[in-house]
């Protein structure tokens, strides 16, 4: 494997500048300690949205909104995204960013609440494209979660895959690598779904709904 893979993952997260909206997101969410997508996933979000043109998405992690607004950005004009955590003070500083981006108030629906709670209480193969982005126990759950809610040729998306660059590495056996590498197994066995798993960001996860 070439030496230069690190260079030229530099230069695949750095191949879209981010705005000024974007930028005062991020620093919100380093304000509040939470941890946004990085830019390269963010744009892999927007573009997956546009193409599964996701008028209904569901999002497990609201943070500061940084994800959010790569999906907006995404979605038609006429799309709501529902975004669920469990920090009212995360969602605070979202929908402050979304006022920022001038995204109308119905484009949006913010849950507070614990992830395991809400998602059995939306509509069984309802939406279009599901992202998790959340504490890394739960994600099991979540994904099983989202492939229910998710309609035929609908897209799930599971940041942080590969959790560091631990999860390649046999020979971690933390709880959270562990964790994450049996969500890649979930996925992949699952014959509902159609995965892949892309280096971008932090390991992105991606699979369609058959």
């Amino acid at each position: 494997m070439s030496t230069d893979k690190a260079q030229s993952w530099v230069y695949c997260e750095e191949f879209l500048t981010e705005d000024d909206v974007l930028v005062r997101a991020r620093e919100r969410a380093s304000h509040l300690g939470c941890t946004p997508v990085l830019p390269g996933t963010g744009a892999a979000l927007r573009v997956l949205a546009a193409a599964a043109q996701a008028r209904a998405v569901v999002e497990v992690g609201t943070g500061a909104g940084v994800g959010a607004l790569y999906l907006l950005r995404g979605m038609p004009a006429d799309g709501v995204l529902t975004t669920i955590d469990i920090e009212l003070e995360h969602q605070r500083a979202a929908k402050e960013a979304f006022a920022e981006e001038g995204v109308r108030s119905t484009r949006t629906r913010t849950i507070s609440g614990r992830a395991s709670d809400v998602l059995p209480r939306l509509t069984d193969g309802g939406y279009d494209m599901v992202v998790v982005d959340a504490d890394v126990e739960g994600t099991p759950g979540y994904v099983e979660q989202a492939v229910r809610l998710l309609r035929r040729g609908g897209v799930l998306v599971v940041d942080d895959a590969l959790w560091h660059d631990r999860v390649g590495d046999p020979a971690r056996r933390d709880e959270a690598t562990t964790t994450m590498r049996d969500v890649g197994r979930q996925v992949r066995t699952d014959d509902r779904l159609m995965p892949a798993l892309l280096p971008t960001g932090d390991g992105l996860l991606v699979a369609v709904r058959r």
